[in-house]
């Protein structure tokens, strides 16, 4: 059977029991597993990540919207992560057996299904858009739910399916087909946001950082803390460690520390190797030397 991942971002992190109606629902539908759910409250939003075939998503995704529209009213969400809709982002990942072009073409399918049925316009990202300006995430969300409908009065940024104006409550939902990326934190030992928003100016490859990192600096009113929040597109090319040691370093330069970092949702454990390898300084380190590797084998 291939394998499908997808990783639905919501605009809920604050009331875990909707979220898990939500989970229960998509962990219902056959051929479909749910790996992981993790809520952050002052972000108030929700990562789920599912794997499953290309059928069984089919029916969860669009039971996603549909409950989560039910849930999620944008017009009084509060919440430090940009948004655009209800339901925010929904990449597509192949795992196994399955190709990009396999992941492009449900995007496609399901993006025009949800548009088609409940009414939420619909755009296309990363390989699945139709448009090389509609690639980049940051560049649909632009403007967020309260900028949407000034947004989507221009014909450039009419959507690929659904109607030409945001849905009262939801918003737009954005879908689409990518490599894996690792959704990465670090939090600093200062509640200077200002702090926060110049390591991501630094870091982050748009501003003229490191290749592959998407990063925004934001206050955890909840912690007091200030957080530089973070995905990274290809760990190959740019690991963990690397965003780890320039954030420090950047951080040293404003007299602050890292507090701690945090991995959200799921991460392939070569990304985690890696970083031991670098740390640990070892010599010769292969992935075949790691026990649970070598048993599944």
């Amino acid at each position: 059977m291939a394998i499908i991942e997808s990783v639905p971002n919501i605009s809920e992190g604050i009331r875990t029991d909707v979220v898990a109606r939500i989970a229960d629902a998509l962990g219902a539908v056959s051929g479909v597993r749910v790996l992981d759910v993790q809520s952050d409250a002052t972000h108030n939003r929700s990562v789920l990540t599912l794997a499953g075939d290309a059928a069984g998503l089919r029916q969860a995704i669009p039971r996603l919207v549909s409950m989560t529209m039910e849930a999620v009213d944008l017009r009084t969400h509060r919440g430090e992560h940009p948004r655009l809709g209800a339901v925010d982002v929904v990449p597509f990942i192949p795992i196994e057996g399955a190709t990009m072009a396999d992941c492009v073409a449900l995007a496609r399918d399901i993006g025009k299904d949800v548009a088609d049925r409940l009414g939420v316009p619909v755009y296309l990202y990363e390989e699945a858009a139709q448009r090389p300006d509609r690639r980049n995430l940051e560049d649909i969300r632009r403007g967020e739910f309260e900028g949407l409908a000034a947004k989507m009065s221009s014909k450039d940024w009419a959507p690929d399916f659904g109607p030409g104006q945001p849905h009262p409550s939801a918003g737009a939902s954005v879908i689409g087909a990518r490599m894996p990326l690792i959704a990465y934190n670090i939090n600093l030992n200062t509640d200077r946001v200002e702090v926060a928003k110049k390591i991501a100016a630094a870091i982050r490859h748009s501003s003229g950082g490191l290749r592959y990192v998407k990063a925004m600096g934001i206050k955890l009113e909840d912690r007091n803390l200030a957080q530089v929040s973070m995905n990274l597109t290809n760990y190959q090319k740019t690991p963990i460690f690397r965003v780890f040691e320039m954030v420090k370093r950047e951080a040293e330069r404003y007299g602050v520390s890292i507090l701690e970092s945090e991995i959200v949702g799921l991460v392939p454990s070569a990304a985690l190797v890696s970083s031991a390898e670098f740390y640990l300084q070892l010599e010769r380190f292969g992935s075949e030397q790691v026990l649970e590797t070598t048993l599944r084998e």
